[in-house]
């Protein structure tokens, strides 16, 4: 049995209450804030020697002295001769521990006297209630970091239940820029997740929006791992190695030559599936694109007229001069085209209840998404997007959007968290359990500000996600300036290196002064984590996610220049088929314009055929090569007779 550290002191001014406790220590104690320690109380209660757990939240050192002033006169003023002194002043350690845990629970009483000791693993486990879901045949942990102090490492476990539901779901990590380790926190726990999530809860995907820079682009190359987070692998008991299985997207440029994209290098192409829609996918979200001021009452009506009649159905009116059949944006500006001048004819009158007005300025402001959201949006019908219904078990797909404009981010937000929402309803997603993970929540759900499109999907998500196996995790900067009901409903927080200027705001006056001060002072690699299991924060470590770093990435892979349409075209189906030549793409492509020669490569692209040289030269229309016309065969003259002068 270790050796006690401490004992437990109450005194008039700072009595022990079933919550908190006051202890002193030797002078070289391995003891500070954030170190678990427990104590045996002195009296058995019920037949039972009372344990109490508790974590350390503030210190304090005294001597005797009860003012400066006589150290001072004590070493006649100068610092120099305090070694000359006869006896040295006592000192004396103080520690408030914050309760974790009492055993037995009930009846609930004042933290008694007793011994302190230094809390080990098994003590780690019971403090943190960590043993009611790592039992045998039921467990649920999921490992998060180790928590280390005095000589004990302890592996911290997340339930997966309130992790990932039923119970508390969802996840938010806060920590200021660049050195609170966000992105890295959050790739960790998706490889802890798909090794440690447990098969009997069924399977488990993420989709990882990138919204910044290259964090996200190399999550399938390996990364640095030093020797230190070789040892936190081991005992976590993951393998340092990249994700397996990781899928990208992203929308073109807005010339549709290349991809948008950090990951447009062509050593990467192999898992980048181009992101494009067309009207149909688009117009279910048309007010996440129009302001508030253009979707009022009788806009929204027309929309919902056009979504119900006009698309994909062939549409006739008396008022038309011929039938449509709208099936992309071209399609829909024939169709208003041939409406408005059937008003005109009519002398302006209203059509089918809808003003000419109302109708001109939808023309106008659906006519431009295809326009605003260039390489995104498309004329055609020619679609690429994610796999719904076909999600793969342990596999990471990761949307990138850092290089695009808000409007265009916005849409992509708003109809991938709706279609995996309506799948995820339906049961048919491929997956069970879905974890969606949005960064920089202070852009997309703040506080304050206009109420739109996407900050409501976020509320949605984090309300009632979790019934329906989707769980949102989140980061952000400033949790203070995040709005309240998407933090609130968020059971697990983790806590990187906070700026102090967010640890006085009042979100964060539970926490003790020492605390708030150890989490502005956090090395990376370092977390502070809530859990509805832990009664108070615990402070651990995780290891460097062994994947490619974003700026790594960026060096090694750099993005692809501007090229001509013939090289884009050779780069994107090359990976599909390696035997496709720049010679062979010119003289397929050469008699036909560019929106052909893209318009298939988008479809060779979504199709992905056996035979891509034969698949890709069939989407072009037959073009029969002119040929000069035969010149007539120059008749004979005829000879003018010798008796004949006129020639008759």
């Amino acid at each position: 049995m270790s050796e006690a550290l401490g004992r437990v002191v109450a005194t008039e001014r700072k009595p022990n209450t079933p919550h908190e406790f006051h202890f002193w220590t030797a002078i070289d104690s391995p003891v500070g804030i954030g170190t678990i320690v427990r104590v045996d109380g002195a009296q058995p209660m019920d037949g039972q020697i009372p344990h109490i757990y508790g974590i350390i939240v503030e210190g304090f050192s005294y001597t005797d002295l009860q003012s400066p002033m006589h150290d001072v006169l004590g070493h006649d003023g100068s610092p120099t001769t305090a070694g000359f002194a006869s006896t040295e002043r006592a000192e004396i350690r103080l520690y408030t521990a914050a309760v974790l845990r009492q055993i037995p629970e009930e009846p609930l009483q004042p933290v008694p006297m007793g011994q302190v000791f230094l809390a080990d693993e098994a003590d780690v486990q019971v403090a943190l209630r960590m043993d009611g879901y790592l039992r045998e045949g039921a467990n649920t942990g999921i490992p998060i970091g180790v928590y280390r102090a005095g000589g004990t490492d302890a592996v911290i476990y997340l339930d997966a239940d309130f992790l990932l539901g039923p119970e508390a779901a969802h996840l938010n990590i806060t920590g200021v820029s660049g050195l609170a380790t966000k992105t890295s926190a959050v790739e960790w726990l998706l490889a802890s997740l798909f090794k440690h999530f447990p098969d009997e809860k069924g399977s488990i995907a993420a989709v990882c929006f990138n919204v910044k820079g290259p964090d996200l682009c190399y999550l399938d190359k390996p990364g640095k791992v030093e020797k230190s987070d070789e040892v936190l692998y081991e005992k976590l008991g993951v393998e340092p190695k990249p994700f397996e299985s990781v899928e990208y997207f992203a929308p073109y440029t807005a010339k549709c030559l290349a991809l948008n994209t950090f990951r447009n290098n062509e050593e990467l192409l192999d898992n980048v599936t181009p992101l494009t829609w067309g009207l149909r996918e688009v117009l279910q979200f048309a007010e996440v694109l129009l302001n508030k001021d253009d979707v009022d009452a009788k806009a929204d009506a027309l929309i919902d007229f056009i979504k119900e009649n006009v698309i994909d159905k062939e549409f006739s009116d008396p008022l038309l001069q011929k039938k449509h059949t709208v099936q992309s944006f071209a399609d829909l500006d024939a169709w208003f085209r041939d409406v408005l001048q059937g008003i005109e004819n009519k002398n302006g009158e209203n059509w089918r209840t809808h003003h000419p007005a109302t109708i001109r300025k939808m023309r106008n402001r659906l006519s431009n998404i295809s326009t605003r959201c260039a390489g995104l949006v498309t004329d055609s019908s020619n679609v690429s997007d994610l796999p719904f219904g076909s999600f793969t078990d342990r596999t990471v797909y990761v949307v990138d959007v850092a290089n695009l404009e808000e409007d265009a981010q916005d849409l992509i937000f708003a109809r991938i968290v709706s279609k995996l929402r309506e799948h995820l309803e339906r049961r048919d997603l491929g997956v069970k359990h879905l974890v969606v993970f949005v960064d920089e929540l202070n852009k997309y759900a703040p506080g304050d500000g206009a109420d739109t499109y996407v900050r409501k999907m976020l509320l949605d998500i984090s309300e009632r996600g979790r019934y329906l196996g989707l769980v949102l995790f989140s980061a952000q900067q400033f949790r203070s300036q995040v709005h309240r009901r998407v933090v609130g409903n968020s059971g697990t927080g983790l806590f990187g290196r906070m700026d102090p200027d967010e640890l006085s705001t009042p979100g964060y006056a539970v926490l003790s002064p020492a605390t708030r001060t150890k989490l502005a002072t956090l090395e990376k690699g370092q977390l502070m984590i809530r859990h509805p299991h832990f009664t108070q924060p615990i402070f651990v470590r995780f290891p460097r996610p062994s994947v490619m770093q974003g700026r790594e990435g960026a060096e090694r892979y750099p993005q692809a220049n501007d090229v001509s349409l013939e090289a884009a075209i050779l780069r994107a189906l090359r990976p599909l088929d390696p035997t496709v030549t720049l010679p062979w793409v010119q003289e397929i492509t050469a008699l036909y314009t560019e929106q052909e020669v893209i318009r298939a490569r988008n479809a060779t692209l979504l199709a992905r055929p056996k035979d891509v040289k034969a698949y890709f030269s069939s989407q072009f229309r037959k073009i029969i090569p002119a040929q000069a016309a035969p010149r007539p065969m120059a008749g004979s003259i005829r000879s003018v007779p010798e008796n004949d002068p006129y020639g008759f």
